[in-house]
């Protein structure tokens, strides 16, 4: 339920600002927004509000060692800006090519720093969103009014990860570190480390302090797939050698690596075990005959039923097969003085304990939002194709995807937002909502995410909170790039589950 307090009718003598077309956040989603656009809806008043200092958004905020892409920037960059680079990225990196993006769109004067989005109310008599920000600088309270609202801030909570409650927490006589809010001064040189986790964040912060810290062990409850490859892209190597205009070479390795992408994504629904066993050997090719693939690295579900972590140059497999970092998979009986107890009886000691277990799942920023009136409540709408949601107006949300990089999809929706925009222009009129077709009025109205499909924890956890999928097709979000990419651009806007008001 929103946030009753932030919905009251504020002061009146606020300063008021209208634009055309408000994006919400100045992460990879919105600066991608914010150039497509400005180059497909030109003369378009448009803000970026960033609560933030700078651009950046999960870049910016998360700061622990090895920070880096989980996803190849040939597909994870934008379609319009080439990458020139190894595939996988570090933040500062990825910040750099943000920066370009924004120098040389001139999108630096459309954003407004450090203002937070405190509450969203829409009006079908004004037909107008009125949007209440807070300046984190002066603590000034603003006000937007704008036609269309682009929600871009991403799907987590920024401000705190998930760290769950086991016993005997304040017992531990050491520190315990979440990483996305990693100290600037810590000290790990000469620390016995324990890294709790077994995703993307836990396979790149482990051979990222490997070597700083006296012996770093990652302790996984559950084993995780892992891809291990060279961090280089071959085809787009040699083109660049030949001299291939740069633009070219990140088009084709593009297309190759969309390719590739979806190979493995299909070969993983129709012969799981086969995969299973590549990625299995794949990790033995590191850590040799004798390491305990079996105990350590042989998840219970088949590959991508949750996300595959690429691990570039095999660096946590390299780290575990040097002796710098170890293994353990077992179940938290309880922390201790000394460090953790496993259920298995074995004590693990610890100077600092970090806890790369996840993020806590945020509904579009947590804002509270507000139509004609009544709060509104995401978790009781309906999601057409991921992007709007029924009963809320004149509003997109981007969500990317878990199987392929996040960025193909805020490339994908910025058309379809551009494309809705231009035709309300042209059919003059100034509201449009998804609403049901007469088909869809006795569907079965289901969880956002099938868990059969795909189950991370963290949206396990939340799904309460998500709006619904229907079980007819356009009320979910497939997930399915290969798809959303044929039949997005040809989405009929006049169509009925597009509802229309002048």
């Amino acid at each position: 339920m929103a946030d009753q307090t932030a919905l009251k009718k504020p002061n009146t003598d606020i300063k008021t600002e209208h634009v055309d077309v408000l994006i919400a956040g100045a992460g990879i989603s919105g600066i991608g927004a914010a150039y497509h656009l400005r180059d497909q809806c030109a003369g378009k008043r448009f803000v970026v509000l960033e609560a933030l200092e700078d651009f950046g958004g999960t870049w910016r905020m998360h700061t622990y060692p090895g920070i880096r892409s989980d996803s190849d920037l040939y597909t994870f960059g934008y379609r319009f800006k080439p990458w020139i680079g190894p595939p996988i990225a570090t933040a500062e990196e990825i910040l750099s090519y943000m920066g370009d993006v924004i120098d040389e769109n001139e999108l630096d004067d459309h954003i407004r720093y450090q203002h937070k989005i405190t509450a969203a109310r829409w009006s079908s008599k004004d037909k107008l969103w009125t949007v209440d920000v807070t300046r984190g600088d002066t603590g000034e309270a603003l006000r937007f009014t704008t036609n269309f609202l682009w929600m871009c801030q991403g799907y987590y909570n920024h401000a705190e990860g998930y760290t769950p409650e086991w016993d005997g927490m304040d017992d531990f006589e050491g520190e315990i570190v979440h990483p996305q809010t990693w100290p600037e001064d810590i000290d790990l040189s000469g620390k016995r480390v324990i890294c709790i986790g077994s995703g993307a964040t836990a396979a790149t912060l482990v051979p990222a302090i490997a070597g700083e810290c006296a012996h770093v062990t990652l302790l996984q409850r559950s084993p995780t797939y892992f891809f291990p490859a060279e961090n280089r892209n071959e085809l787009a190597d040699e083109l660049h050698r030949i001299g291939v205009d740069a633009k070219l070479v990140h088009d084709i390795a593009r297309k190759k690596a969309l390719f590739d992408q979806q190979e493995m994504t299909q070969r993983c629904i129709d012969e799981p075990e086969v995969v299973k066993e590549e990625l299995l050997a794949a990790a033995r090719e590191y850590l040799g005959p004798d390491f305990d693939i079996d105990t350590h690295f042989t998840p219970k579900y088949r590959p991508w039923q949750q996300r595959l972590a690429f691990i570039p140059d095999g660096d946590l497999f390299q780290g575990l097969a040097a002796g710098q970092a170890s293994v353990v998979t077992d179940q938290i009986e309880r922390f201790t003085k000394k460090g953790i107890l496993l259920k298995s009886g074995k004590e693990l000691e610890a100077d600092i304990i970090v806890t790369a277990t996840g993020f806590n799942l945020s509904v579009l920023g947590g804002i509270p939002f507000e139509v004609d009136g009544a709060p509104v409540d995401f978790s009781k709408t309906v999601t057409y194709r991921g992007m709007m949601f029924t009963g809320v107006p004149n509003m997109v949300w981007v969500f990317g995807y878990f199987r392929a990089s996040w960025t193909l999809r805020v490339d994908l929706v910025a058309d379809f937002v551009c494309r809705l925009i231009k035709h309300m222009d042209a059919k003059g009129v100034r509201e449009v909502q998804a609403a049901f077709r007469a088909e869809d009025k006795d569907m079965d109205i289901l969880p956002w995410m099938d868990s059969d499909n795909f189950n991370p924890g963290y949206l396990m956890r939340s799904q309460h909170l998500m709006p619904k999928r229907g079980s007819n097709y356009i009320w979910q979000h497939t997930q399915d790039y290969w798809r959303e990419r044929d039949e997005l651009p040809e989405l009929d806007l006049n169509a009925e589950e597009f509802a229309y008001e002048a």
